[in-house]
């Protein structure tokens, strides 16, 4: 796992090319600090630099930029190709011949070989890649299957730039460093900035599933190799006929398999373990299959509702792993608020980042991998919002709108906490954590018109009309025509998450908070093999009785007892509202006080969401967030404030 940075400007002096590679791959240490490297073609003008996380082969061998044995094509990669060595054997098949025992030798004998697109196709792994092609004057730009690493593209002034990260392309003298409104207006609708966008003008994502091939006439063109939208139409329309015990074992061994690729490394390596379903899956597949504990790794809150250590701590115990705990106080990751805007250089609003950040700094001081479950809800229809989103459209098909609308209103006119004391009455297995936030928010989805509102209504952290003067309303995916293939309802929702909030939001939550401490994660359940297979099952078998994840539920039952991990679905959050209202205030205030900014607010708006989350009348901290991530990271990014560097545009 490493960081990537290249520059490719027609008009650069050998030496000016040099330095400016060096500095974007220099910018992106944090992502490799155990080696640095930077290959130049000074008569095209093109640099490629690369930061390495040595992982497999930690030989010199696996050093990078890396040209092919003959020459054609040189690479910068990031990320672990977990088949390489199925790849490599087909090679030397084919007459191939290896120096080294590095995946990315085989990454570029395969694009020699095959062609670029069609060898990322061939790859299983979590990766992000530049391949330069000499003779014909061509760059590749590639993103692996489900956007588990992070690629940037610029096409400014004849200049293409790219990164793993913003920071190396904003960095780069000569590029006009101006912020995307559309951007911003998505951030505080979603809470992220959803690809293709990026908060940069002239700035784009590199898509999941695609290699982007710009020749020297400027001339750009989009290989789509692989599509989750169509593999989830293709297995929606030919679903598997299993019964429930052969289902679950057919997962079982697919699983194992992906779980079992993703432990070859050469460091040590371990998981994130919250004693939810699907790290415990991961964990429990990881354990069958060593010969010593699994080394697993959890932070612990103590605050009522957000503490999923002793949960964690109940699964190792009987799986038998090394578990590791560490139990934070609030000031420690409240010490952790005013370095978002560096670990994450564009805004980014999902406070569980702060979690995220903490157990890979605590993983990172045992190991240099570490497994993680991510993907399980998207894949097996965990999140509440498809359970709730079918309960919402049943209680519409006989409530009318308007009866539905007043409904919703007098649940929102009750406080949040007294909603919650309410629901600290019930038995302990009945309760639910946050109850009132919970609750209010279905209360909103009431009155929603159909399928595609209430999802609009779910995944909108701020609701209403966004406080941006003259925004342009972000897209969402659920209204994408390439819906058409997956029907209305949960599986709809499954797809429009696993395209965006997946990649954009849970993805690249992951991505920079293990990679600030130069951590790899991996993600087994978003094996390309495991992803086909879970669109084929049928819906009865991730939904049943209420429940998500009910087959992959089934298949960890195998090792560990449903006591354990049978319990409300928590996520991995902390208590923001009552933090915003307490410790976080006056840094909340300063950076919501009044002026304009860059990004021009609407301050009216957002100082009434402010004052009515302050008196405790409502729950707003989750609409906050993505306003104050906004704000801090224009005073971090945009101005000469909290040691930022001053830029125009």
């Amino acid at each position: 796992m490493c960081g990537i940075a290249g520059i490719w400007d027609p008009t650069a002096g050998a030496d000016d090319l040099a330095r400016r590679t060096l500095a974007a791959t220099t910018a992106l240490a944090h992502r490799g600090p155990d080696g640095d490297g930077v290959w130049t073609d000074p008569a095209a003008g093109v640099g490629l630099g690369h930061r390495r996380l040595a992982i497999i082969d930690l030989s010199p061998g696996g050093h990078q930029p890396k040209a092919s044995a003959d020459g054609r094509l040189i690479v910068t990669y990031n990320g672990e190709i977990y088949n390489f060595l199925d790849l490599k054997a087909e090679l030397e098949a084919d007459g191939v011949r290896f120096a080294t025992r590095s995946d990315t030798e085989v990454l570029v004998e395969a694009c020699v070989r095959w062609g670029v697109p069609e060898a990322a196709r061939r790859m299983n792994g979590i990766f992000a890649f530049a391949a330069w092609e000499p003779a014909d004057r061509r760059l590749w730009l590639v993103r692996d299957h489900m956007g588990v690493k992070p690629l940037y593209l610029s096409r400014q002034r004849g200049v293409v730039r790219f990164a793993s990260e913003p920071r190396s392309i904003v960095g780069d003298p000569g590029f006009a460093a101006e912020p995307d409104p559309a951007a911003a207006a998505a951030l505080l609708r979603f809470g992220y900035v959803p690809a293709p966008l990026s908060i940069w003008r002239d700035m784009v994502k590199v898509e999941p599933g695609t290699a982007v091939r710009i020749d020297a006439d400027g001339g750009v063109r989009v290989h789509r190799y692989w599509d989750v939208a169509a593999v989830a139409a293709a297995g929606i329309a030919d679903p598997l006929d299993l019964d429930d015990e052969a289902a679950t074992t057919a997962l079982h061994d697919l699983l194992a398999r992906a779980v079992g690729r993703q432990m070859l490394a050469d460091v040590p390596l371990g998981a994130f373990l919250s004693g939810g379903i699907d790290s415990s899956t991961v964990v429990a597949l990881m354990q069958a299959q060593s010969d010593r504990p699994v080394r697993t790794f959890t932070i612990g809150f103590r605050a009522a509702g957000y503490d999923e250590a002793p949960a964690a701590r109940a699964v190792a115990a009987h799986l038998g792993t090394d578990h590791t705990e560490l139990y934070l106080d609030e000031a420690d990751a409240l010490a952790l608020v005013p370095r978002m805007p560096d670990i994450w250089d564009e805004p980014f609003a999902d406070s569980s980042q702060l979690p995220t950040h903490l157990v890979s700094a605590l993983a990172r001081r045992h190991v240099t991998v570490s497994l993680s479950g991510d993907g399980g809800d998207e894949l097996f229809a965990g999140y509440n919002r498809y359970i709730w989103a079918e309960r919402v459209r049943s209680f519409g098909r006989w409530l009318p709108p308007g009866v539905r609308a007043a409904a919703g209103g007098a649940v929102r006119a009750i406080p949040p906490g007294a909603l919650d004391r309410v629901a600290g009455l019930a038995p302990g297995r009945l309760r639910v954590a946050r109850a009132g936030d919970k609750l209010h928010k279905a209360a909103a989805l009431v009155a929603a018109a159909d399928g595609a509102e209430l999802y609009r209504r779910l995944v909108s952290q701020w609701t209403g009309p966004l406080p941006i003067r003259g925004a342009v309303e972000p897209g969402f995916r659920i209204d994408d025509p390439a819906m058409a293939g997956v029907p209305e309802g949960a599986a709809r929702m499954q797809l429009c998450d696993t395209l965006s909030y997946l990649p954009d939001d849970i993805l690249a939550k992951v991505d920079r908070a293990s990679m600030a401490v130069a951590l790899e994660a991996r993600v087994p359940l978003l094996d390309p093999e495991v992803v086909a297979f879970a669109w084929r099952l049928p819906m009865r078998q991730k939904v049943r009785d209420g429940r998500g994840k009910w087959i992959l539920r089934r298949v960890l039952a195998r090792h560990v007892p449903p006591a354990l991990f049978e319990r409300p679905k928590t996520g991995f959050g902390v208590p923001l509202d009552g933090w915003l209202r307490g410790p976080l205030r006056d840094w909340a205030s300063d950076l919501l006080a009044p002026g304009d900014g860059t990004v021009p607010l609407d301050g009216a708006a957002v100082g009434a969401a402010w004052a009515e989350h302050l008196s405790g009348r409502r729950n707003r901290a989750y609409a906050l967030w993505p306003v104050l991530m906004l704000r801090a990271w224009e005073r971090r990014w945009l101005t000469s404030d909290a040691g930022g560097t001053r830029r125009s545009a």
